[in-house]
């Protein structure tokens, strides 16, 4: 077997046991890895709660880990998610997935619960249990510090997962999080503080030679993109390149989603982070994008803020202060908390109050939620429970209990596609349809029109799935092709695989998402957006017109998204659709729950 290491590890933590599941060749071709085979394993357990002993939470590479395949470091985390009650996953970058596959394992599928807070040791086929009792409560800068990882990978929670956080996340060496719908308190709940992983085997490749040439033909592509390596491009201020694009094209959510164009956005952008923080390029291992950037002031070495939270820290909650932003961000990822979600819940919580935060009372809530404290506790169940509870659910701005990214779907009728029809809620990474709505790549679609957007949101869903799978990283698809990855594919598996067959691949993988989500309740119902944005204008200007979205417009286009997908009007799978697929296979026993 090439490309996978045949092995899969099973933890069972209340018997502080595990066994090796050894697939055969078919079921690596059909599930290829990450979240292909973490759907499988969470599809068997679909039905029960998010928190019951034997929910899984798996880790997965993918068969590009370990090889000189471009971007291929990514490990991808799955469990169900406690914010949402959907699919839980995130793909996360660092040394995760390479240490994990160079140790011999595909994946690790966890079950079970331990009763006293441990902390789980992978050193190549040595399996061990260690007592994390001390540290529990310690936040992940200060376990870091006190486990020293070395060359070793460093997965832990942070004291918002202890404290129930609903959008806790999993901090990844330091400056790598598993963030959005709440993975963090699926290993808390477990009582797991950390895994730490070390391999120093090496993955079997069927053809380097072709497989060396399908890295030159990526690299290649990649360098000659503006978008992934210019001078304002991702590797040179990571993906806050995007702040001035965003609010530039009337898209940048201000004032919780009131507003569409921040004033004093051209002071909070990247560059002005670059020069404030010497920042320096850092990223996932392998990766020669780098798009990860650690500021340096005052001899420290801190995480500098994604585009998301550069946004989120400041039009969303009107925060006009840079260094307020990379503290509340280094706050953030030293809880273990997701800032998306964290950011979104102030805005709810403003706009519900009327209240403006300074830098006291936004670091002091921060706090609050992290640590389970006063109005924090309210703040931790995230912005649609907190909404209701205050009696103002319309203040919400989530799909599905997934609070919105940086992206106002007024200026892109795709990303409003995306965000209501995506598997784990207001997510924009499912289909991300910036790519040609504002990037233009691979072709320009016109933002302001639902026309051919519900095949596009499908074939890009189906990609993306793959590349998740795969595993491998989403901007390299700026520039390059799943042809290319294909033929990576092929030469490091010796699977004769085309573009097509992967994305068949990814086909069934997403599908099988959409079934689990519906064996939980979840249907056309919830594939839906904010009644704000179908009623309120944006912030016009710059001879560009942000309207309200035209809800009929909307829902027809999400009618063609059904059809389209194998779906039924009600926006539930199909049994005769599934089975097509190959997904009624295993577990089939589950489609009675639909």
């Amino acid at each position: 077997m090439y490309g996978w290491s045949g092995k899969i590890l099973h933890i069972d933590l209340a018997k502080k046991s595990f066994e090796v599941e050894h697939p055969d060749i078919d079921t690596y071709s059909f599930y290829l890895g990450g979240k292909g085979f973490g759907g499988r394993y969470l599809r068997q357990c679909a039905t029960l709660p998010w928190d019951h002993e034997e929910m899984v939470i798996s880790i997965f590479t993918g068969p590009l880990t370990g090889t000189i395949s471009p971007t291929s470091g990514r490990a991808h985390i799955i469990s169900k998610s406690p914010l949402t009650g959907l699919i839980a996953d995130s793909s996360v970058g660092g040394k995760l997935a390479t240490r994990l596959k160079r140790a011999g394992w595909d994946g690790i599928v966890i079950t079970g619960k331990s009763k006293t807070p441990l902390g789980i040791v992978i050193k190549n086929s040595k399996i061990y249990f260690k007592d994390a009792k001390k540290m529990w409560g310690f936040d992940t800068n200060i376990l870091q510090k006190q486990i020293k990882p070395g060359n070793a990978s460093l997965a832990s929670i942070g004291p918002a997962a202890e404290n129930d956080v609903r959008f806790a996340s999993i901090t990844v060496d330091q400056h790598h999080a598993a963030g959005r719908t709440g993975l963090g308190l699926c290993l808390a709940q477990k009582k797991i503080k950390y895994i730490l992983v070390d391999g120093t085997g090496r993955c079997k490749v069927e053809n380097p030679d072709k497989l060396k040439q399908a890295r030159e033909d990526i690299v290649r592509l990649t360098a000659a993109s503006p978008v992934l390596m210019g001078q304002f491009g991702f590797a040179s201020l990571g993906t806050g390149a995007v702040y001035d694009l965003m609010d530039n094209r009337r898209m940048m959510p201000t004032d919780n989603f009131l507003d569409t164009n921040f004033k004093h956005a051209s002071k909070l952008n990247a560059a002005a982070y670059a020069e404030t923080y010497a920042t320096k390029r850092h990223g996932c291992l392998g990766c020669h994008l780098l798009c990860k950037k650690i500021g340096t002031k005052n001899k420290e070495r801190f995480t500098m803020p994604e585009f998301e939270t550069m946004s989120h820290f400041t039009a969303l909650i009107g925060c006009m202060d840079t260094a307020l932003v990379v503290k509340a961000n280094e706050r953030c990822n030293y809880y273990g908390m997701d800032t998306i979600s964290a950011a979104s819940v102030l805005a709810c919580r403003r706009e519900i109050t009327g209240i403006d935060y300074t830098r006291e009372t936004l670091l002091s809530l921060l706090d609050d939620i992290a640590l389970g404290r006063g109005e924090g506790r309210e703040l931790a169940m995230g912005a649609k429970l907190y909404a209701e509870k205050m009696g103002k659910p319309q203040a919400a701005m989530s799909v599905k209990g997934l609070e919105l990214p940086a992206y106002d779907p007024r200026g892109a009728y795709g990303m409003a596609l995306g965000y209501a029809l995506s598997t784990r809620g207001g997510c924009h990474l499912r289909a991300y349809p910036i790519s040609h709505e504002i990037f233009r790549k691979p072709v320009a679609t016109d933002r302001f029109s639902f026309s051919g957007k519900a095949r596009i949101i499908k074939i890009a869903e189906d990609l993306n799935a793959v590349v998740d799978s795969l595993t491998a990283c989403k901007f390299t698809f700026f520039a390059a092709t799943l042809e290319e990855y294909a033929n990576a594919f092929e030469a490091v598996t010796g699977i004769e695989t085309t573009a097509q067959d992967l994305l068949k691949k990814g086909e069934h993988i997403y599908y099988n998402e959409r079934i689990i989500n519906a064996i939980n309740g979840f249907d056309a119902e919830d594939d839906d957006l904010p009644d704000r944005f179908f009623t309120l204008a944006g912030s016009s200007g710059n001879k560009i017109n942000i309207s309200p979205i035209n809800r009929g417009d909307f829902l027809e286009a999400r009618e063609k998204y059904y059809i389209i997908r194998g779906l039924d009007s009600g926006g539930l799978p199909r049994k005769d659709k599934a089975q097509s697929l190959g997904l009624l296979r295993e577990t089939c026993g589950l489609w009675n729950n639909l």
